[in-house]
């Protein structure tokens, strides 16, 4: 029984690399096989870690390995560009839509919590679901370039700048949302986002998701208001 538990460990483990080039820690998956029936089918089983994994927080339940994060001086700006060779899963902590003032930037906010989106000039009614809520399907649609506070396994935090429309990145993005970069290119210290290195595999961490609309919302109140009292 020992010996076939660690073989379904290994395919789930195989699966999740394969399919979303996710690496979770063996004590993660180890602790997760404990919550399952040895009988489910290892299909089934993967999509269950899979959809934990995106709602886990990725510095507990992620490798931590080299080859699985960002490097330690991904921040250094002397370097003016560099190519990061390989898959990195990021989670986002926040984003910014560069195209909006503050004041923008609180109505949108405020009329997702309303649970209203836009769809060019548009305001259209979102019906969240449960679904909804992990994929991050409430994104409003326009505006742009969006600048994102990323973190990846190992708790490094850097920013990252939409060069061209991504789907599925916007304002109304789930914060702890997991996000797939592939040979992704630093400039000075900031990741360079496009279609083509950037996959949203969706996910959301609740509390963090939370605290940072409230938080967002008091900052840019903040800055209005410094910015007035301003002479």
């Amino acid at each position: 029984m020992a010996s076939q538990n660690k073989q379904l460990v290994a395919q789930v483990a195989a699966q999740l690399a394969n399919s979303r080039s996710l690496h979770p820690t063996q004590q993660w998956l180890t602790a997760f096989m404990t919550t399952q029936k040895p009988t489910t089918p290892l299909p089934a089983l993967t999509q269950t870690a899979l959809f934990r994994l995106l709602s886990s927080d990725i510095t507990t339940s992620l490798s931590t390995d080299s080859a699985h994060c960002l490097p330690q001086d991904v921040h250094d700006i002397v370097v003016k560009e560099r190519r990061l060779q390989g898959s990195v899963v990021v989670q986002l902590l926040g984003i910014e839509d560069m195209s909006k003032s503050r004041w923008e930037q609180i109505e949108a906010i405020e009329a997702l919590e309303r649970g209203e989106g836009t769809k060019g000039r548009e305001i259209i009614r979102v019906t969240a679901t449960e679904e909804d809520d992990d994929s991050g399907s409430n994104v409003t649609r326009g505006g742009g370039p969006h600048k994102l506070s990323l973190q990846d396994a190992r708790g490094t935090r850097v920013y990252g700048m939409e060069l061209k429309p991504i789907q599925g990145v916007g304002l109304g993005m789930n914060v702890g949302c997991k996000i797939l970069l592939k040979n992704v290119v630093v400039a000075r210290g900031m990741l360079l986002m496009e279609p083509g290195n950037t996959t949203i595999l969706g996910g959301k961490i609740e509390a963090l998701h939370e605290a940072w609309k409230e938080n967002r919302k008091s900052q840019l109140k903040a800055a209005i208001e410094a910015h007035e009292r301003a002479p």
